[in-house]
């Protein structure tokens, strides 16, 4: 008998099925426990839709797909102030307020689905496929219509899975890549790092940290998380406000909730001067690699202090010591994590507007969606 394929939404995390953290074994952002972080605690204009995928009623693949009302958001970041970035807001206001995502707008990297060894990826995929499409009726029936509807991030080998043609009319993009740093295997301890940098950046590392005497680094706990609620959301939001581009903001209660579900593979690093707190950064154990997730900062002592430089650097440490293979960087700030010795990842995604004569205009509309960036890449190393 042919084993049939079929997927089933889920609304609440309650409502998985018992064998869903079997599937999420490798992928901790697609586990039960990250899930419900953002059951409780997602941004005010996401929803979250999670996917089962069965064969003969075994589960045999999980996803996660998110809903975005870009109507909701105050503005989309407040540090670039010209006419493409207006022209950009316009086009998102007017034309793709409403976005249908396969995968998780928060992260960089494959965080889409996972798929037991026994399904064929691409046939997983067109029931995925059939899933969204569930999802946009479900939408439509409360009054909101998709207007984009985007599946992201996968590296160039995994595009093979997206050949079925009801995705031929999906346009194929690039964004900015995913930055990845890899642990050289001689590298036991953070100082045979910095034994392998070239004398430039070995001196960028000395005049990093001599201009951060007087700042101390704490790691903090959940009760000293609830304690700093405020302060370490004005500062999350100042970096998230001056940044190019937002399509959310994060609720002032995520930090406690990832400690909370997530416990210790969450780690909160608060940087303080004079028992100040004036920055932050977070990690994610997954796995062997260590996700670099949300920071905040003052930015006047940032600049003084070159306080996100010294972060780039500590998380490193933190990585290397503890064993970790791969720490992902993810986007932006790209030219300053590839002096530290990052290295890019290309990742593609596929994105459909639900109107057919501004679909067939996204190659030209999409530069103003995603502006290219312009960096140049470092080499740290000897």
């Amino acid at each position: 008998m042919e084993k049939k394929l079929i997927h089933k939404l889920y609304f609440k995390t309650t409502e998985l099925p018992v064998s869903w953290n079997d599937l999420a074994v490798n992928n901790l952002f697609l586990s039960k426990e990250y899930l419900e972080v953002l059951e409780i605690s997602a941004p005010s204009n996401m929803s979250c839709f999670y996917i089962g995928l069965f064969e003969n009623e075994k589960l045999v693949g999980i996803a996660l797909s998110q809903f975005l009302d870009l109507n909701k958001l105050e503005s989309f970041g407040e540090r670039d102030k010209c006419v493409k970035t207006f022209v950009r807001n316009l086009i998102f206001r007017n034309f793709c307020s409403h976005v249908l995502l396969l995968g998780n707008n928060m992260l960089s990297g494959q965080n889409a689905y996972q798929f037991s060894e026994q399904i064929d990826s691409a046939k997983g995929i067109e029931v995925l496929y059939q899933a969204i499409d569930e999802i946009k009726k479900i939408l439509k029936q409360k009054g909101l219509s998709v207007h984009l509807t985007t599946l992201k991030d996968f590296e160039e080998k995994e595009q093979l899975h997206f050949s079925a043609p009801q995705f031929q009319s999906f346009y194929r993009f690039t964004t900015q890549p995913n930055m990845v740093f890899c642990s050289c295997d001689h590298w036991h301890t953070f100082d045979d790092y910095i034994a392998s940098l070239s004398k430039k950046y070995r001196d960028q590392y000395k005049r990093c940290r001599k201009k951060a005497a007087g700042i101390h680094k704490q790691k903090m706990d959940l009760k000293d998380i609830i304690a700093s609620e405020e302060t370490i959301y004005d500062l999350y939001h100042h970096v998230a406000q001056n940044a190019p581009f937002n399509t959310f903001f994060l609720a002032k209660n995520h930090f406690r909730v990832m400690k909370e579900k997530l416990k210790d593979n969450f780690l909160f690093y608060g940087y303080f001067e004079n028992g100040q707190l004036i920055g932050f950064n977070t990690l994610i154990k997954n796995g062997t690699q260590m996700d670099t997730y949300f920071l905040g900062y003052d930015e006047k002592i940032q600049r003084e202090k070159m306080l996100y430089l010294n972060m780039l650097y500590d998380m490193i440490a933190y990585s290397i010591n503890k064993g970790f293979k791969e720490i992902i960087f993810a986007r932006t700030a790209l030219e300053i994590k590839s002096s530290v010795g990052a290295k890019p990842e290309e990742m593609f995604g596929f994105m459909q507007h639900s109107n057919v004569l501004i679909n067939k205009k996204m190659e030209q509309l999409f530069c103003y969606l995603e502006p290219k960036t312009d960096w140049q890449e470092r080499n740290p190393f000897k």
